[in-house]
């Protein structure tokens, strides 16, 4: 299996606002493993020192803790101006976008035109990490990037489907205005180690759960499906991106689609649990169906993912045995 680092472009100082986030401190760790000097900048109201721990002293990395809705500037942190801006600041969780609306609503707007300007100044390339929430409780299926959504614009989950959909615009715009190095990906339902075990998505929730011995809850029928792309698969999609001059927005996720209660007797099974299944009320506005149609990405990128379910899932249990204290 190729690392993540297999055929990174190649980047001499890159920027990762949300670096100390899930996703983001994976994305740090390829950089800096690639030879690039990464800038990780973050304000860990959900992300965690602990995920960029390893990373602390090596040549190259440097941390900033800042909020990116707030100008900020990078110049005293390297000698190397950055051309590459990876955007991945922003709640993504419903347990946290829901506790934090008005924050990840400034994130997704000042905090990508602050992200934007950065790049800008530096004549860097710029990715935006959007989210398959922008195409809401599709009425299209598989989802491809042609589709425009069917999203309530005013329900609790807007907060965040609204932030990234206006981050797509910003970026779209400062293409057409400026002429500016840009692109959006658009992120489906990637996990993998260094989640959080309550912050309330549907693996860490289910792994955290079976090794704890307590019944998987499992929202409505369980019958709504998801398409769960490896954190290893998103970072190689995510960099093949920034190598590129595509604007998009493209897709970056597994088309293997998997039910809920498929997903929660998987990781059952898996971890060896006597936990059985609990039905639960299911949120507002969520989803039937959720999978990509990866066309673009597999043609213009050459990139599709290699990280089955099953394996994929063995890691992420290795890691939430191997970290008990994940749980928060």
């Amino acid at each position: 299996m190729d690392s993540p680092t297999a055929a990174i472009p190649q980047f001499r100082h890159a920027v990762v606002t949300g670096g100390a986030g899930f996703l983001g401190s994976h994305l740090c760790a390829a950089l800096l493993e690639s030879g690039c000097a990464v800038t990780c900048v973050d304000d860990f109201c959900t992300g965690r020192r602990e995920n960029v721990e390893h990373l602390t002293g090596q040549p190259g990395f440097r941390l900033l803790e800042s909020d990116i809705s707030h100008p900020f500037e990078v110049d005293s942190l390297s000698p190397t101006p950055p051309d590459l801006v990876l955007n991945f600041a922003s709640p993504a969780s419903p347990a946290d976008y829901l506790r934090m609306p008005l924050h990840t609503l400034e994130t997704g707007s000042s905090g990508t035109r602050n992200a934007l300007a950065l790049a800008r100044r530096h004549g860097a390339r710029f990715v935006h990490a959007s989210t398959s929430e922008a195409y809401g409780d599709p009425q299209e299926h598989p989802q491809s990037e042609r589709y425009w959504g069917h999203v309530n614009p005013v329900g609790p989950r807007s907060v965040y489907d609204e932030a990234k959909r206006f981050g797509e615009a910003l970026t779209a715009a400062e293409a057409r205005t400026h002429g500016s190095n840009v692109g959006i990906v658009r992120l489906f339902n990637t996990y993998g180690p260094r989640m959080r075990g309550y912050d309330g998505r549907a693996v860490p929730t289910f792994v955290r759960q079976a090794l704890a011995g307590e019944e998987l809850t499992v929202t409505g029928d369980g019958r709504q499906t998801r398409s769960l792309a490896y954190v290893d698969d998103t970072v190689r999609g995510v960099l093949a991106m920034a190598g590129s001059e595509l604007l998009g927005p493209v897709n970056i996720g597994n088309p293997d689609e998997i039910t809920m209660q498929e997903l929660a007797e998987l990781v059952i099974e898996l971890t060896g649990s006597p936990s059985g299944v609990r039905f639960i009320e299911r949120p507002s506005d969520d989803p039937a169906v959720r999978c990509p149609d990866i066309t673009l990405a597999r043609g213009k990128l050459q990139w599709e993912p290699r990280v089955t379910a099953r394996d994929g899932l063995e890691r992420t249990i290795r890691w939430f045995r191997a970290h008990p204290r994940t749980g928060d």
